[in-house]
């Protein structure tokens, strides 16, 4: 069992500071900016870490990006099973097994609700787009390549990503008659 198993050790959020941790005590973002429930890379990146016995080599390190809708698409693939259909999910088998070109997202997408709407996006695996509690806020930009702690939003030096994340932050948001968000809807999105 042990050598026919994938094991993924990972997360959902960045650490918090709920249940009275002290996560900048013990300095767990390291230089990441932010915690649970922000949309910098403190609140959202994660460890990922895989041990698949003759499918994953052993101490290898990838900068591949993914979310958690991409474990979908991954175990899908793993097991077999087929993929249902409308699911924004890429599986990361080949970056897993180093077999196979990995598909890259056009970007990810979050959004979250908490004291106001935030939004942020990861454009071409490089440059992150962050609103923050309100859709009539500015946008924020961060070259993660270069500032990975999101110190220097470089916003106006590149009007032509903040258009382009401006337009996805409008359309990649979709109604679910929970997050109906007036000036932001999707209008092609099936809300109930």
């Amino acid at each position: 069992l042990d050598d026919n198993t994938l094991i993924i050790f990972t997360s959902d959020n960045g650490p918090h500071k709920e249940g009275g941790a002290e996560p900048d005590f013990f300095k767990s973002n390291g230089p990441l900016r932010g915690y649970k429930r922000d949309l910098t890379e403190g609140g959202i990146r994660v460890p990922f870490i895989a041990r698949w016995p003759g499918r994953i080599a052993p101490d290898v390190t990838t900068a591949q990006v993914g979310y958690f809708g991409d474990m979908m698409a991954t175990f899908a693939e793993v097991t077999g099973a087929p993929l249902p259909s409308g699911l924004d999910s890429i599986s990361l088998v080949p970056t897993l097994t180093g077999r196979g070109a990995q598909m890259q997202p056009d970007y990810i997408y979050w959004e979250f609700y908490e004291n106001g709407v935030s939004q942020a996006v990861l454009l071409d695996g490089q440059w992150k787009a962050i609103r923050l509690k309100a859709i009539t806020a500015p946008i924020q930009l961060y070259d993660l390549s270069a500032d990975l702690g999101e110190r220097t939003d470089v916003a106006k030096l590149h009007p032509a990503l903040i258009a382009r994340s401006t337009e996805i932050m409008r359309t990649a948001h979709e109604d679910t008659g929970i997050w109906r968000i007036p000036g932001l809807s999707n209008p092609t999105a099936a809300s109930p």
